[in-house]
This record gives structure tokens, sequence and C-alpha cells, in this order.
């Protein structure tokens, strides 16, 4: 059997999964080292103008710093207000991006050709294996993808549990997607794209320091799907107090240390033969 045939199925699609939380995604979330896109753009050997497709762009932070390389970046997302924080941050920042509303599912040869896609801490929440057979009628030979993300490899103190248990208490119908891709017959990333036509698979990433305060993870709560405030609803007041309260408690000064690996994964079709 295989590894396509084992996963679980796609998380059911939800256009509005992300509303109400571009307010707090690009002040909260861990930002992209741009020492590391600047080294995914040489790894897949991109050329300035080239076309770059983000698809699940969200309020921009991987579009803008790959336009700011000099690369031709549309951005695809289905929710109107992410769409509305990139264009303005993309002119703070001096570049221009071409933004669509739309998702993986509406990836089509209409868009044209690319010399990459780069998704960022969106994958999971698409079909992947049809996320990838789309894409590679829009890569051009030689192209590739690439997924960037993060992940915490120690905390002090740990207030990730905290978090993780109040988000149960608080938002229940969201959380059940969260424990799906917990599941054991949940594939990862790298297993999907082994079974798909971008089987040449890498890794590159910087390893980083992240002080946050109180207001911080709140802020970070606040930009995730699974407790945004639109998910919370009016169970909001009550998940800010008992996070509030239950931060004070673990850690006195307000001050929360972590560890984290910012990475890509690179995929590239095989060479033949």
């Amino acid at each position: 059997m295989s590894v396509v045939q084992l996963q679980t199925p796609p998380i059911p699609y939800d256009a509005a999964r992300f509303r109400s939380t571009a307010d707090y995604y690009g002040r909260y979330r861990q930002p992209y080292p741009p020492e590391l896109i600047a080294a995914v753009a040489d790894r897949v050997g991109l050329e300035a103008g080239d076309r770059l497709l983000d698809v699940g762009c969200g309020p921009g932070p991987l579009a803008i710093l790959f336009a700011r390389l000099g690369y031709d970046v549309t951005g695809m997302d289905p929710e109107p207000s992410m769409l509305a924080a990139a264009k303005a941050d993309a002119a703070a920042a001096g570049v221009r991006l071409e933004l669509i509303r739309g998702s993986s599912y509406d990836l089509s040869p209409a868009l044209g050709r690319f010399g990459a896609a780069v998704m960022g801490r969106a994958f999971h929440w698409m079909d992947r294996p049809a996320t990838l057979r789309a894409l590679d009628t829009l890569i051009e030979p030689g192209g590739g993808v690439v997924l960037m993300g993060d992940r915490r490899l120690h905390a002090t103190p740990d207030w990730h549990a905290v978090l993780d248990r109040l988000a149960e208490r608080h938002a229940p119908q969201r959380y059940a997607d969260r424990r799906a891709r917990q599941q054991p017959g949940w594939v990862p990333h790298e297993a999907v794209l082994l079974a798909s036509p971008f089987a040449h698979v890498e890794r590159i990433g910087r390893i980083l320091p992240r002080e946050r305060g109180i207001e911080d993870v709140i802020g970070l709560a606040y930009s995730r799907s699974l407790t945004s405030p639109a998910a919370l609803g009016d169970a909001q007041p009550a998940f800010e107090r008992e996070l509030r309260d239950e931060l004070e408690r673990l850690a006195p000064d307000g001050r929360f240390h972590d560890v984290i690996e910012v990475s890509a994964v690179l995929a590239f079709r095989k060479e033949p033969g």
C-alpha cells in the first residue's frame, strides 16, 4: 500500500478558517530568517524576475521576503482580510505582489507557470496529494515545491501545554482538527512528497532563540485558527483570562524562552534515469 493511501482524509476545507487572525499573524508568528529565504532561492535556482507562487500566503510574510529578492511573486489566500494585510504590508515594504483570492483547490493552468511554489504553515490544511499533482502542471522543469515552517525544540518554562489544554476546553470543534494531525495514520509531509511528482526531498533550516512575554503568547494564540477570536467566539474573554492567569503563575517574571527550528523542506522532480 502506498504512503498516500495510508494518510488520513484531508481536513475539511474551510475558507474562513483564519478569519480574525490577520491582525495578529504578522506581529506574533515566528518570522522567517531572510538568510534562510535567500538560501532557499539559491537552492531552487531562482533568478531575478522568475515567477514564484505562494499558496496560502496569509498576510504575505514569505511572499514579501521573496519579492525583496527580486522575484515576481503571486500570493493566493481564501481569506480577504489576509489579502488586505498582505497588500498593506507589501506596500510598507516597498515591494509588489500579485494577490489572488483562492486556495489550493483553485490551482489551475490559468495561473501560468512558476519557477517554484512555496507554502508557509499551510500544507496540512490541503488535500496534499491533489495539491502536488496540480502544482506539477504549474512548476517549470527544474523548479520545486518548498514547505516552510517552524517547530519548538525546547521551552523554558513550557507554556505550550497550557495553551493546548485551554484550546481543547474553549474551542473543541477546532481542536478536533488538530487531533486529526496527531493520529497514527497521519502521514508527515515528507512522506507525502516522496509519493508525489516531487520525490527528491531535502531540508535546510536555522535554529533560533525566541523570547516572549505574556502579551506575545496571547497574541500568538489569536493568530492561530485553533484559538482565533472567531473560533473562540463568546468563550474568548474566559479563554484569555484563564490563559493570562496560568501564564503568570508559570512565569512570575512574565518571560518565556523557546528554542525554535525554522526550516524549509524542498522537493524537486527526480531526474530521469
